[in-house]
């Protein structure tokens, strides 16, 4: 896997890929790190590679001469033009930007699949559209925050991008089980000791009964997805034993509501699941309905208001 990174701050690279996963990657060839800095690339004595907007307004924005140029002489003008004409991409160019998509573990295999990939750092105000016109295939954001510039999330993607080369994890197990590698977050980790401050480490994870250890984990990575990021159930694969455990979830305060948010269709989904697991061939009517009960209807809300109104004193104070 190759990455080529174009940056106006070559140096902040140099800490973060001489250690841990990334350069135990390089070093067993399995990956390359080429970063380029963009002022190398631009026209002029001085070397400029910014510039104030057209239409006014404060900051300064990134020229767009110095990346199409360093673009070109790195991939080639014919390929880089070719992709943008074809939408067909050899090697995906990726401007860092807030504006992108949501960067996730989805699009990280996207692109180890690719084989090569470039990093466009933006920094500033911004980046001249010009680049996203001419030259780049993709736009990536890594949250919704603000950043002084595109070299964090270079780093971000570069390192979850390597975790999935063949040969980088000496345990494939932590690949396969890793937060959002199967659609949900990961359960919780203990180590010794047994017992810190009145705190035990769970009695199944030293039963020695690994098939209660493996549903352990996924119950505890079914809550923990359900409790912290519920939108991610909506595209998780999902077997019968994980809905019936959400269906219980369900039934504890505060956990319908998180689900509602999904929609009516992740819910019939798992009424749908949790028919075909235990029921019989008319059963998918009855276990919605039990599930939708979960849930308040519109109607609902609007005859508990009523009621609350009808139980109210002069000063609307409740009897």
């Amino acid at each position: 896997m190759r990455f080529d990174i174009l940056t106006l701050f070559p140096a902040l690279f140099d800490s973060v890929f001489s250690d841990s996963i990334v350069k135990r990657a390089i070093d067993a060839g399995r990956v390359e790190i080429h970063i380029h800095n963009i002022r190398d690339y631009a026209p002029g004595k001085h070397r400029v590679t910014d510039d104030t907007p057209y239409g006014g307004g404060g900051g300064m924005v990134m020229k767009v001469e110095p990346i199409v140029l360093a673009l070109e002489a790195i991939l080639g003008a014919e390929r880089v033009a070719r992709q943008k004409e074809s939408g067909i991409v050899e090697v995906p160019i990726v401007l860092l930007t807030p504006a992108g998509r949501l960067f996730n573990q989805s699009i990280a295999h996207e692109y180890e699949a690719k084989g090569r990939l470039v990093l466009i750092c933006g920094r500033y105000e911004g980046v001249d559209e010009r680049v996203a016109e001419l030259a780049a295939t993709d736009e990536l954001s890594i949250g919704d925050y603000v950043l002084s510039g595109g070299e964090i999330p270079a780093m971000v993607v570069v390192e979850a991008v390597t975790r999935l080369v063949p040969g980088v994890l000496g345990d494939m197990r932590a690949l396969v089980e890793d937060s959002h590698a199967r659609g949900l977050l990961e359960y919780p980790h203990y180590t010794r000791p047994f017992i810190f401050r009145g705190r035990q480490v769970p009695e199944v994870l030293v039963s020695g009964d690994h098939a209660r250890v493996e549903r352990w984990r996924r119950e505890q990575a079914l809550r923990r997805t359900l409790e912290r990021r519920p939108e991610l159930l909506a595209k998780a694969p999902l077997s019968a034993a994980d809905l019936r455990f959400l269906a219980e979830l369900l039934r504890e305060k505060g956990n319908a509501a998180k689900l509602e948010a999904l929609g009516i269709d992740a819910i019939r989904r798992f009424a749908q699941a949790l028919a075909d697991a235990n029921l019989g061939p008319n059963a998918e009517d009855e276990v919605l309905g039990q599930v939708l009960d979960l849930f308040p209807t519109e109607d609902d809300k609007t005859q508990g208001a009523d009621v609350g109104e009808a139980n109210a004193g002069p000063d609307n104070e409740p009897i």
